[in-house]
């Protein structure tokens, strides 16, 4: 007992500390980026962020997947981190050599770092977000509206995040005067490749909540799209089947 209230305790410290993290760098946001920009201290900007990231999603994943089982709980806690990471690492060389064919003089570290920035914000929002989420599964049991709300959520906080993404890139990537205006373009259609990936990884990866009823699976079978089960299950909430 003694022990695991330890382990309790280091965790929450932990939490804390990240917590703290987070917020020293959404509060010092213009001189964190201003760093970047430098190029000063990136590997330990890039592990800080890949640990606070992983660890807020990873929350937000099993809080989702609690609502099935604590194994669908682990698995959700897994995926979700590496939905986001998968999908940074699937768009960021298109960005990357595409800034550096129109001028660009940042480096891949620099633009790794920038997006990753992106991938905080959305991930500290989404913990934000944890405590409503476990009260609707805490009060409801209706799995469409469970979607649906999660849905919404993520629309929100990746939203907020792209946003964030778009104004730091702004602030680095256009010191770089030459093909300043093209770039601009790349990064807005880059934004919108980023988003339509993610949202069918995420498709791909799941379930991340598990569907009532069911056996735990950590994959389903490849059918449909993410965006045809979006209105299907707005359907479903609607009454219309």
């Amino acid at each position: 007992m003694k022990q695991q209230f330890q382990g309790a305790k280091s965790f929450g410290v932990m939490i804390s500390l990240l917590r703290d993290k987070a917020d020293a760098t959404l509060r010092e946001r213009s001189l964190f980026l201003e760093e970047i920009r430098q190029g000063a201290k990136l590997p330990s900007k890039i592990f800080s962020l890949l640990v606070c990231s992983s660890l807020f999603l990873a929350i937000y994943g099993g809080i989702m997947g609690i609502y099935h089982s604590w194994m669908q709980a682990l698995s959700s806690a897994v995926k979700l981190p590496a939905l986001y990471l998968i999908t940074l690492l699937v768009c960021l060389p298109t960005l990357y050599f595409s800034n550096i064919i129109f001028g660009s003089k940042r480096t891949f570290a620099q633009h790794f770092a920038l997006v990753l920035t992106a991938v905080s914000v959305t991930s500290v929002l989404l913990f934000s977000f944890a405590p409503i989420t476990l009260f609707f599964l805490i009060s409801t049991t209706h799995y469409q509206f469970l979607i649906l709300l999660n849905v919404a959520i993520f629309t929100l906080t990746g939203w907020i995040g792209v946003s964030s993404l778009y104004q730091a890139a702004n602030c680095i990537l256009e010191q770089d005067t030459e093909g300043s205006d093209t770039r601009r373009k790349i990064l807005q259609a880059w934004l919108f490749l980023y988003a339509f990936v993610g949202c069918q990884l995420g498709w791909t990866l799941r379930p991340f909540f598990g569907m009532p009823d069911s056996p735990f699976s950590l994959f389903r079978e490849r059918e449909g799209n993410f965006y045809v089960s979006v209105f299907q299950s707005l359907g479903y909430l609607l009454g219309f089947r």
